[in-house]
């Protein structure tokens, strides 16, 4: 078996997947249930669209709680750095030629709890501003093969 990555989640992120997975292991599934033994009832399955319509809603909801309970088993709550200081669950402003962005570094996990797009800290400008500090200039090279400079105006916790 492989071995399970720890997921670096905010509180919300985390409280988050747990009302998701609470409502896809309850209301969900029943609805879908009831959807299926609805279009069972209608006969033929073969030739029946509304029953493999509900039977891959079964498969995909199916999917996503065992994702979620590894993540939850698997979940570490982040303590994000503290205002000026960049790190995972930091809220980080940059500037990149000339424009202003707002993300938060961390995984993808936290899109969950956050409208911010994310930046991994895997990658090569989530690395670069990774341990940096507001104020600060960092380069590094783009996939093209570019050195592409970014300006950290501003890092506080994700709230």
């Amino acid at each position: 078996m492989a071995e399970e990555k720890t997921i670096l989640l905010t509180q919300e992120a985390y409280d988050k997947m747990k009302e998701e997975l609470a409502w896809r292991e309850g209301e969900y599934r029943d609805e879908i249930l009831s959807k299926v033994s609805a279009a069972r009832a209608e006969g033929d399955l073969s030739e029946n669209g509304g029953y493999q319509a509900a039977r891959e809603a079964q498969r995909v909801n199916q999917g996503r709680i065992d994702e979620l309970t590894v993540k939850l088993r698997n979940a570490k709550i982040l303590t994000a750095p503290k205002a000026g200081e960049v790190g995972d669950g930091s809220l980080v402003t940059l500037e990149v030629n000339g424009r202003e962005m707002v993300y938060v570094l961390g995984t993808r996990d936290l899109s969950i709890a956050t409208d911010y797009s994310i930046i991994s800290p895997e990658s090569p400008i989530g690395a670069a501003i990774n341990g940096a500090h507001a104020g600060d200039t960092v380069t590094y090279t783009a996939p093209n093969g570019r050195e592409i400079s970014v300006t950290i105006k501003e890092a506080k916790p994700l709230a």
